[in-house]
């Protein structure tokens, strides 16, 4: 703006009649007092609702209107006027702006200070962890032991579980995807499940795509099966993929699989941790000591990782394995190999445990 203009404008402010001047200065103060109010009148209680921590817990629905959102404020305790608060989020410019879910405020904030932190979406956060090698039981214990979810499968069977999800298996068992789960406080368990079964579909469809012709496995099903074994006996992750090329050569030559993990399944819950000889004599169809091919269902929530190995093993001809001790496995083509290695490696272990 040159000095001209300038001079110009000063002008014209100061040919204005007095009560101009004065009303734009009470305008500018009105303005000023106005954004510190919002900023400085406390809206939130002093003292917490909610135990262990220092700040006020307050939700707010989704789709909710600016009117319904000081209704849900007032009815949860704080001290919001439903006009104030319009007025207050449009002029900052975040009427639209406002995110649903679970905060918790500063104690004493004032109304600026909440509006602003529901337009960045600072809000509480839950999570739950499915762990590559879970079973069914060990998930659905931790979802239903979780505080934060509303339970709404606590009481279903599996049966009716499975129908709620739209899954056409015989069993939960593998069918949630292990991955770490964050979801907004008093949400439905059932939406953990659903997204954990979705992305476990992805995973699959996924890895089934990248199977090979000459592979064993005739169904996505059946690679899910497999994929859940693989994460039951990988010691350490270099192994995965020799590992998974022993059960599919062992498929394709009609080999029983002979593998504890299942066995240990079909003994459930109640297993002590302590494998016999017995248990691999008894009759069950985990029991792959007994029976030819894969078991009916998976045994485990398996990872991306060992879906993948069921799909791309390693170049090997191994048929057998048994665990050093360490972590990792040694592989074996013919079974004279393998019994030296076993008399090597588990000489003095009672547990047939990782002996295949």
């Amino acid at each position: 703006m040159s000095q001209k203009f300038q001079k110009m404008n000063l002008l014209n402010l100061k040919k204005q009649p007095s009560w101009v001047l004065w009303l734009l200065g009470a305008c500018a103060a009105l303005l000023m007092i106005f954004y510190a109010a919002i900023f400085l009148v406390t809206v939130v209680p002093a003292n917490s609702n909610f135990a262990a921590t220092s700040g006020y817990k307050v939700k707010i629905q989704p789709k909710s209107g600016l009117s319904n959102i000081a209704r849900q404020m007032q009815e949860q305790g704080l001290s919001v006027n439903p006009l104030v608060l319009q007025i207050s989020a449009r002029a900052l410019f975040v009427g639209s702006r406002l995110k649903p879910g679970t905060y918790l405020f500063p104690l004493d904030a004032g109304l600026g200070r909440i509006l602003l932190q529901m337009a960045r979406g600072d809000r509480v956060k839950e999570s739950v962890a499915i762990i590559p090698g879970m079973t069914i039981w060990q998930v659905r214990a931790l979802i239903d032991a979780h505080p934060a979810l509303i339970h709404q499968t606590r009481s279903m069977s599996s049966k009716v579980l499975l129908a709620q999800l739209h899954l056409a298996y015989p069993s939960l068992e593998g069918a949630f995807f292990p991955d770490t789960y964050v979801f907004d406080p008093e949400e439905l368990d059932i939406v953990i499940y659903q997204r954990a079964a979705q992305a476990m579909q992805k995973q699959l469809l996924s890895a089934w795509s990248e199977k090979t012709i000459n592979s064993p496995l005739k169904t996505p099903y059946e690679l899910l099966i497999l994929a859940s074994i693989i994460e039951k006996e990988t010691g350490r992750p270099s192994d995965r993929n020799l590992i998974a090329a022993v059960f599919l050569n062992r498929l394709k030559q009609g080999m029983k699989l002979q593998t504890d993990p299942t066995v240990i399944y079909g003994i459930g819950p109640k297993f002590d941790g302590n494998l016999r000889k017995a248990d691999l004599s008894r009759s069950s169809p985990y029991n792959t000591y007994m029976h030819i091919g894969l078991p009916p269902t998976p045994i485990s929530m398996p990872s991306k990782e060992s879906l993948l190995a069921a799909v791309a093993p390693a170049d090997s001809k191994a048929l057998f394995f048994v665990a050093r001790g360490d972590g990792t496995s040694h592989f074996s083509t013919t079974l004279s190999e393998h019994e030296s290695a076993v008399d090597q490696y588990q000489r003095k272990k009672t547990s047939p445990i990782q002996q295949h």
